[in-house]
């Protein structure tokens, strides 16, 4: 189970992400310093922490690591959902709540989001992709239905 980033860990992994390259301990703890007082060996145990969560990857050059992120922030932002909603009591209710905080534009990438893996249903604000239910369906011409009964 993936645990939540603090708020330093998750400074580190966003320049992590952003840059897409393996990041030495020095490059992170330059830029974190334009924004506060930091000391290298906080940057280094949190990289390293990182490391050990499974979140970095990294390989030594020299006597210095580099450090690459082994996902995608997107995939790192599911496990944060999946594992809030798994501790949830009532995930059915729970996931009514977040639905009722999204905005328009964020309940329609979930649509879309859910049409990519196959487990949606018709948007209940627009017509069913799939057309009429079978019943409402015109009925096929060639079918015994309403062909009739064969002439001799």
């Amino acid at each position: 189970m993936v645990r939540q980033l603090g708020e330093l860990e998750n400074d580190v992994m966003t320049r992590v992400w952003q840059w897409n390259r393996p990041v030495t301990v020095r490059e992170v703890l330059l830029d974190l310093q334009s924004e506060r007082d930091i000391a290298y060996t906080t940057v280094m145990t949190v990289l390293d922490k990182l490391f050990r969560k499974g979140w970095l990857r990294r390989d030594q050059v020299g006597r210095a690591y580099r450090y690459e992120a082994v996902s995608s922030r997107e995939a790192y932002t599911a496990a944060l959902m999946n594992d809030a909603w798994g501790t949830s009591d009532n995930p059915a209710a729970a996931l009514v709540h977040f639905f009722g905080m999204m905005s328009p534009e964020q309940r329609e990438a979930l649509r879309d989001a859910l049409r990519v893996v196959g487990d949606v249903g018709p948007d209940p604000d627009g017509p069913d992709p799939d057309g009429p239910a079978p019943d409402t369906a015109d009925p096929d011409p060639d079918t015994e239905e309403t062909r009739g009964p064969p002439t001799r």
